[in-house]
């Protein structure tokens, strides 16, 4: 691959670790998967149940488990991959948790975050994988995790939204690649993965480079 750290972003449901995993498999990458289950987050399931009572430890427990296993990760030289692949960036604390906690919770979770975020290095390509609301509802109720069933479409088009966010506010300082993939299988269509990578082993400039198959 041409760059050394990528990052794979997107709502849940987008395909991010189904698409890292098989990019570091197939072109020997270091990867880097969130840790997510609720062994080891042990609020969030509390949270889908009662989020304005959890909202602030779920996002405060996932962002001390990101910043421990990026720094472990990406701090230590590996001789056996060509370049580093994770199906996330830290940057989605701040998205997540500007968009579930209240105003004075989040100003102090960014003081927080911002301490942390300046500590790790930026990936040297930012994906996001776009799909509508409805694609993305459908993946969730497809790969059956019980805590995630009753998350509402207003709470996907507000982290959509959040992300959207973020990516105008970093134009100037990363190379960011959206992909529109709502009319693509990457996971089940080997044509379709290829054109994936075909799109993100381009030379890009820093700023946001829009891609629609």
């Amino acid at each position: 691959m041409r760059y050394n750290y990528i990052a794979i972003e997107g709502t849940m449901g987008a395909g991010k670790t189904s698409l890292a995993t098989a990019i570091a498999n197939d072109f020997n990458g270091k990867l880097i998967l969130e840790e997510y289950e609720p062994d080891k987050n042990p609020f969030l399931e509390k949270f889908y149940i009662e989020p304005d009572k959890y909202a602030f430890q779920v996002e405060m427990t996932f962002l001390a488990l990101r910043f421990q296993q990026l720094k472990d990760k990406l701090s230590n030289y590996d001789l056996f991959h060509t370049f580093t692949i994770s199906d996330y960036y830290v940057a989605k604390s701040l998205i997540f948790s500007r968009a579930t906690l209240q105003q004075d919770e989040y100003a102090l979770f960014s003081r927080f975050f911002n301490i942390i975020f300046s500590n790790l290095p930026k990936p040297d390509l930012l994906v996001y994988l776009y799909l509508d609301i409805e694609h993305l509802q459908y993946n969730i109720k497809k790969r059956g995790r019980s805590y995630e069933q009753n998350i509402t479409a207003s709470y996907l088009e507000n982290l959509q939204n959040g992300y959207f966010e973020f990516i105008k506010e970093q134009e100037q300082n990363m190379r960011i690649l959206i992909l529109d993939t709502n009319n693509m299988d990457f996971v089940a269509n080997k044509k379709d993965y290829n054109v994936i990578i075909d799109a993100m082993n381009q030379e890009y400039s820093k700023g946001i480079h829009r891609i629609t198959f």
